[in-house]
């Protein structure tokens, strides 16, 4: 029989001594949660140490991250491939122990986490994932989606406000396998949370429509997984159980203190942990015992085969059906992708429609969505404007057990909701993408106004530092808003979200530029995008061919990120361009128009379309000197902040640098200087300083 004690003394032991080693970290957190985390992963959690990618795996994740040798010590102790040297070397440059768990560095870390309420809100995404693909493959006496998540979060997760978006959603989802543990400690870095943070947080989670359960003493690893064995049997409602811990358990001048939380015990202290826990082994040193008692290798692989058995009985019955969720598991594009990605960007092309971008967007959309069955899009009470729904995309919807709602789709099929209809939640939505697309089987997009990326700006840094695919569409991208004024219109959007490594930015200006946006989004299996669409209507721009740099025009051009659109030929002049102006989005026009007034007074420009700076700064030199050639002066174009545009060696850039105003929009273009005849008058002067 394990002694639970003994292997919750061995996380308090790893906590301390690596934080102290390190001589930075967290220990009181991992030392308050070790009970949880025995009586959940020793009692609870189906893993397979062996295979951290098993499709059919439960999902734990530590939401308050920075207890990060919470999980670090169980995935050593499990069995995963997280040897001690990796514990020695917490917080130290590329070891495996970062001081927040990292997705994608370390074996057995399900999603990135420190900034607070995110690494719950993950979970709802999983959970969500979860319950569709369920009921998108099961059948009847063939269940090979079935999986919980859980989580254990800290005070700090849940005063943010993204707690609040997650946990509403989750409970009007009826996410009934997402288990959510709180490690109650009332403690936080600036002492006792009593004065500042009051909630009564049963009743909170209770008016979401969650199972409560406790509060219970969550250092008594029997009776959290009794708990745990409770909340597994409901079956409409999630379940947080409320576990009353004491930070740094075990301490006996630290526990209970804003100390425990966030510095190393100290030498004295530990030997005193140490004594009071009754744990006489060195630093790092585990006895065999204690992992014999939480080596998870062996029922691990038992799990895992006992699925595998079930998946292949479903195989035979259904082969079409398994191959299609081993596909998308993987994250694998169908095979007529590329196929439909060329009949989207063409028939744009042929139709050549004056649309905004985010009915291009749309349009494009109808096509994918139809194509690729695992997008799942939603917006933030913005559909209407966003325009992420579709033919193939019905809304979400559950019956009052928790079931998903099926419609018939075009041709017959009963299928669930593929439209999500978030809420006013855009934060919420962000982080739920993440989780989402962590747990693999779906591709997920949602929408929003661009202004409003400032609310999800977090959540899209996580997407990129963790390297996911998740597609952002933000519409109404600029003063062309109108009349909703300064608090809608975006300046500084743009520029600031180029500002995110890894993060791909496309701001198209015609419908072929946008399905080219989608089409690198969806492709882009390591990098999250965003797509930035306007309101008003675009014309569109021909596609014409460059003598001078043949392959950096046409619509092939298009998926480099920036490309000739128009020679002076094109103008009516038969001279070597003189300028070039470089344009995004629906400003292409505009430069296209200036291009002109400028032909007529003799001056030959080039047009470049740099639909995505991202995407062209990764280009090779080469590259970028067929499209920028060196000696020609050059002037960018865009209805927003100037300061990233200087990089490209302009002489000017015609854009704005203050906020906007509430108007029309053609009254504010004519206001902000953003006419053919400001964008001529502005090549000419920078002609003529030459």
């Amino acid at each position: 029989m394990a002694n639970t004690q003994q292997m919750a003394s061995a996380i308090r032991a790893l906590a301390m001594d690596a934080v102290q080693q390190a001589n930075s970290g967290h220990p009181g957190a991992p030392m308050g949660m070790a009970d949880m985390a025995v009586a959940l992963w020793g009692e609870h959690l189906r893993h397979n140490p062996a295979n951290p990618h098993w499709i059919n795996r439960d999902r734990f994740v530590l939401s308050n991250g920075h207890g990060s040798m919470l999980i670090y010590a169980l995935l050593h102790l499990t069995g995963y491939k997280l040897p001690m040297e990796e514990l020695k070397n917490f917080r130290q440059l590329h070891s495996k122990t970062a001081g927040h768990p990292e997705f994608g560095i370390t074996p057995g870390v399900e999603t990135t986490t420190g900034p607070l309420g995110q690494g719950l809100t993950n979970a709802v995404g999983m959970a969500l994932a979860e319950k569709l693909l369920a009921k998108e493959f099961n059948r009847e006496g063939h269940t090979v989606v079935d999986h919980n998540t859980y989580v254990f979060m800290g005070d700090g997760c849940l005063m943010e406000g993204i707690s609040h978006e997650a946990a509403s959603l989750a409970g009007a989802w009826k996410l009934n396998k997402l288990i959510a543990l709180y490690d109650d400690n009332g403690i936080s870095i600036d002492g006792q949370v009593a004065p500042w943070f009051s909630d009564n947080t049963a009743l909170r989670f209770v008016g979401y429509g969650w199972n409560v359960l406790g509060p219970i003493n969550g250092h008594d690893a029997e009776l959290v997984s009794k708990t745990i064995t409770e909340a597994k049997k409901s079956t409409e409602r999630p379940t947080l159980i409320i576990c009353r811990t004491s930070i740094g358990k075990g301490s006996p001048n630290r526990a209970n203190t804003s100390k425990a939380h966030g510095e190393p015990l100290g030498a004295e202290e530990i030997k005193l942990t140490r004594e009071a826990i009754g744990w006489e082994y060195p630093p790092f040193v585990i006895p065999k015992t204690v992992y014999a008692d939480w080596d998870a290798k062996k029922a691990g692989a038992a799990a895992q085969k006992e699925w595998t058995d079930k998946f292949n009985a479903y195989k035979a019955a259904f082969p079409a059906l398994a191959k299609e969720l081993v596909r998308r598991s993987k994250g694998e594009l169908p095979k007529n992708f590329v196929q439909t990605a060329v009949d989207t960007i063409i028939g744009a092309h042929n139709k050549a429609e004056t649309v905004a971008s985010r009915k291009a967007s749309q349009l494009a959309l109808e096509s994918f969505t139809a194509a690729i069955p695992e997008l799942l899009g939603g917006s933030a009470d913005l559909t209407g404007s966003n325009l992420t729904n579709t033919k193939s995309t019905p809304n979400l919807r559950f019956t009052s057990h928790g079931d998903v709602v099926q419609t018939p789709d075009a041709n017959g099929n009963l299928v669930g909701g593929r439209h999500i209809n978030y809420g006013v939640r855009e934060f919420g939505m962000a982080a739920i993408m993440n989780g989402i697309a962590l747990h693999g089987g779906f591709i997920p997009y949602g929408g929003t106004f661009l202004t409003f990326s400032d609310y999800s700006r977090n959540a899209i840094r996580m997407a990129a530092l963790m390297k996911i695919r998740v597609v952002h569409v933000f519409t109404h991208d600029s003063i062309g808003l109108g009349e909703d004024g300064p608090t809608h219109q975006s300046i500084e959007h743009a520029a600031s979200l180029r500002l995110i490594p890894n993060l791909d930015v496309w701001r198209p200006g015609d419908t072929a530029e946008t399905a080219v946006a989608w089409t690198v989004a969806l492709q882009n299996e390591s990098k999250p995008t965003a797509l930035l669409l306007s309101r008003q209507n675009i014309s569109y721009a021909t596609k014409g061919d460059s003598e001078s740099a043949p392959d950096a025009s046409g619509l092939d051009a298009i998926s480099k990120g920036a490309y000739v659109l128009s020679e002076p030929a094109d103008s009516g002049l038969k001279k070597k361009a003189q300028a070039v102006i470089i344009a995004t989005g629906s400003e292409v026009q505009l430069a296209l128009k200036a291009q002109q007034v400028l032909a007529e007074r003799k001056i030959a420009v080039r047009v470049v379309s740099m639909p995505s700076n991202t995407t062209f700064d990764r280009q090779s030199a080469e590259y970028k000197s067929a499209v920028l050639p060196a000696g020609l002066p050059r002037v960018a174009v865009e209805m927003g902040s100037t300061d990233g545009w200087w990089k490209y060696g302009v002489s000017a850039v015609v854009g704005i640098d203050t906020f906007g105003e509430s108007a029309p929009a053609p009254v504010l273009f004519k206001h902000f200087g953003f006419t053919e005849q400001n964008v001529a008058d502005t090549v000419q002067a920078v002609l003529q300083r030459k």
